[in-house]
Protein backbone atom coordinates (compact mmCIF):
# COMPACT_ATOMS: atom_id res chain seq x y z
CA UNK A 1 0.00 0.00 0.00
CA UNK A 2 1.34 3.29 -1.17
CA UNK A 3 2.02 5.81 1.89
CA UNK A 4 -0.64 8.44 1.18
CA UNK A 5 -3.18 5.34 0.66
CA UNK A 6 -1.92 4.35 4.15
CA UNK A 7 -1.89 7.62 5.41
CA UNK A 8 -5.56 8.72 4.15
CA UNK A 9 -6.44 5.17 5.97
CA UNK A 10 -4.72 6.00 9.11
CA UNK A 11 -7.04 9.34 9.01
CA UNK A 12 -10.12 7.61 8.75
CA UNK A 13 -9.72 5.47 11.44
CA UNK A 14 -8.83 7.98 13.33
CA UNK A 15 -12.43 9.96 13.04
CA UNK A 16 -14.05 7.10 13.30
CA UNK A 17 -12.52 5.73 16.44
CA UNK A 18 -12.70 9.67 17.52
CA UNK A 19 -16.39 8.57 17.08
CA UNK A 20 -16.77 4.97 18.60
CA UNK A 21 -14.85 6.72 21.58
CA UNK A 22 -17.33 9.69 22.24
CA UNK A 23 -20.56 7.73 21.12
CA UNK A 24 -19.20 4.22 22.89
CA UNK A 25 -16.63 4.73 25.58
CA UNK A 26 -14.53 1.42 26.21
CA UNK A 27 -11.16 2.67 24.69
CA UNK A 28 -9.57 -0.65 24.14
CA UNK A 29 -12.43 -1.89 21.95
CA UNK A 30 -13.13 1.51 20.13
CA UNK A 31 -9.11 0.70 18.77
CA UNK A 32 -9.95 -2.58 17.95
CA UNK A 33 -13.05 -1.91 16.13
CA UNK A 34 -11.81 0.52 14.09
CA UNK A 35 -8.81 -1.69 13.02
CA UNK A 36 -11.13 -4.79 12.09
CA UNK A 37 -13.20 -2.34 9.91
CA UNK A 38 -10.37 -0.91 8.47
CA UNK A 39 -7.59 -3.41 7.74
CA UNK A 40 -8.91 -6.79 9.34
CA UNK A 41 -6.65 -8.95 11.05
CA UNK A 42 -8.61 -8.56 14.44
CA UNK A 43 -11.39 -10.92 15.75
CA UNK A 44 -14.53 -10.32 17.08
CA UNK A 45 -12.93 -12.42 20.13
CA UNK A 46 -10.14 -10.16 20.92
CA UNK A 47 -12.66 -6.82 20.84
CA UNK A 48 -14.59 -8.88 23.40
CA UNK A 49 -11.27 -10.28 25.50
CA UNK A 50 -10.14 -6.56 25.50
CA UNK A 51 -13.55 -4.67 27.05
CA UNK A 52 -11.57 -5.64 30.86
CA UNK A 53 -8.71 -3.53 29.93
CA UNK A 54 -10.71 -0.22 30.01
CA UNK A 55 -9.71 2.72 32.94
CA UNK A 56 -6.53 0.83 32.96
CA UNK A 57 -7.78 -2.54 33.41
CA UNK A 58 -11.28 -3.27 35.60
CA UNK A 59 -11.34 0.51 36.03
CA UNK A 60 -8.81 1.03 38.21
CA UNK A 61 -6.91 3.55 36.77
CA UNK A 62 -3.66 1.54 38.06
CA UNK A 63 -2.52 -0.02 34.68
CA UNK A 64 -1.96 0.98 31.07
CA UNK A 65 -4.41 3.40 29.53
CA UNK A 66 -6.81 1.07 27.58
CA UNK A 67 -6.54 2.95 24.05
CA UNK A 68 -2.61 2.02 24.22
CA UNK A 69 -3.63 -1.75 25.56
CA UNK A 70 -5.85 -2.27 22.73
CA UNK A 71 -3.39 -0.66 19.92
CA UNK A 72 -0.53 -3.39 21.42
CA UNK A 73 -3.05 -6.09 21.10
CA UNK A 74 -3.83 -5.16 17.49
CA UNK A 75 -0.29 -4.98 16.60
CA UNK A 76 0.13 -8.37 18.31
CA UNK A 77 -3.00 -9.39 16.15
CA UNK A 78 -0.74 -8.88 13.25
CA UNK A 79 2.46 -9.70 14.60
CA UNK A 80 2.39 -11.55 17.36
CA UNK A 81 3.43 -15.30 17.85
CA UNK A 82 0.71 -17.76 17.46
CA UNK A 83 -0.44 -19.90 19.72
CA UNK A 84 1.60 -23.09 17.69
CA UNK A 85 4.47 -21.57 17.60
CA UNK A 86 5.29 -20.97 21.72
CA UNK A 87 7.98 -22.93 21.49
CA UNK A 88 10.07 -20.87 18.85
CA UNK A 89 11.30 -17.63 20.62
CA UNK A 90 9.86 -14.66 21.96
CA UNK A 91 9.03 -12.97 18.76
CA UNK A 92 10.99 -9.71 19.05
CA UNK A 93 9.68 -8.15 16.38
CA UNK A 94 5.95 -7.47 17.96
CA UNK A 95 8.08 -6.63 20.96
CA UNK A 96 9.78 -4.15 18.64
CA UNK A 97 6.63 -2.45 17.51
CA UNK A 98 5.08 -2.42 20.70
CA UNK A 99 7.75 -0.94 22.42
CA UNK A 100 7.49 1.90 19.82
CA UNK A 101 3.90 2.16 20.00
CA UNK A 102 4.60 2.87 24.04
CA UNK A 103 7.33 5.27 23.73
CA UNK A 104 5.27 7.30 21.06
CA UNK A 105 1.82 7.24 23.58
CA UNK A 106 4.55 8.18 26.49
CA UNK A 107 5.92 11.36 24.53
CA UNK A 108 2.75 12.54 23.14
CA UNK A 109 0.81 12.03 26.24
CA UNK A 110 2.99 12.31 29.51
CA UNK A 111 2.07 8.52 31.26
CA UNK A 112 0.52 5.59 29.94
CA UNK A 113 -1.11 5.15 32.93
CA UNK A 114 -4.85 5.97 33.21
CA UNK A 115 -4.55 7.63 36.01
CA UNK A 116 -1.40 9.51 34.42
CA UNK A 117 -3.55 10.35 31.77
CA UNK A 118 -6.18 11.40 33.91
CA UNK A 119 -3.93 14.05 35.79
CA UNK A 120 -2.62 15.44 32.43
CA UNK A 121 -6.29 15.46 30.89
CA UNK A 122 -8.40 16.75 34.03
CA UNK A 123 -5.51 17.70 36.86
CA UNK A 124 -6.54 14.98 39.40
CA UNK A 125 -7.19 11.23 39.15
CA UNK A 126 -10.54 9.62 39.87
CA UNK A 127 -12.49 7.00 41.32
CA UNK A 128 -14.35 5.68 38.16
CA UNK A 129 -16.08 2.57 40.56
CA UNK A 130 -17.90 5.83 42.13
CA UNK A 131 -20.94 7.40 40.19
CA UNK A 132 -20.09 11.28 40.73
CA UNK A 133 -16.29 10.63 40.36
CA UNK A 134 -16.90 8.91 37.51
CA UNK A 135 -18.84 11.70 36.13
CA UNK A 136 -17.09 14.30 37.41
CA UNK A 137 -13.97 12.47 34.84
CA UNK A 138 -16.34 12.41 32.34
CA UNK A 139 -17.01 16.19 32.50
CA UNK A 140 -13.33 17.15 32.89
CA UNK A 141 -11.85 15.38 30.14
CA UNK A 142 -14.00 16.26 27.18
CA UNK A 143 -13.01 14.82 24.43
CA UNK A 144 -9.21 13.67 25.34
CA UNK A 145 -9.45 10.19 26.21
CA UNK A 146 -11.44 9.79 22.65
CA UNK A 147 -8.77 11.71 21.12
CA UNK A 148 -6.05 9.59 22.48
CA UNK A 149 -8.04 6.57 21.43
CA UNK A 150 -8.07 8.12 17.79
CA UNK A 151 -4.56 8.93 17.77
CA UNK A 152 -3.26 5.30 18.73
CA UNK A 153 -5.92 4.19 16.18
CA UNK A 154 -3.94 6.37 13.81
CA UNK A 155 -0.78 5.31 14.67
CA UNK A 156 -1.81 1.52 14.81
CA UNK A 157 -2.93 1.58 11.40
CA UNK A 158 0.72 3.58 9.92
CA UNK A 159 2.86 0.72 11.85
CA UNK A 160 0.76 -1.84 10.25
Amino acid sequence: MANTDRQALAEQAYCKALRYEIDYGCCPQCVLATVQETVGIVDDATIKASHGLSGGGGLTGKGACGALTGGLMALSAKRGRDRDKLHQGRGMNNFQKGRELVDRFRTEFGGITCEELQLRFAGRTFDMWNPVEYSAFSEARGDQCARATATVTRWVIEML
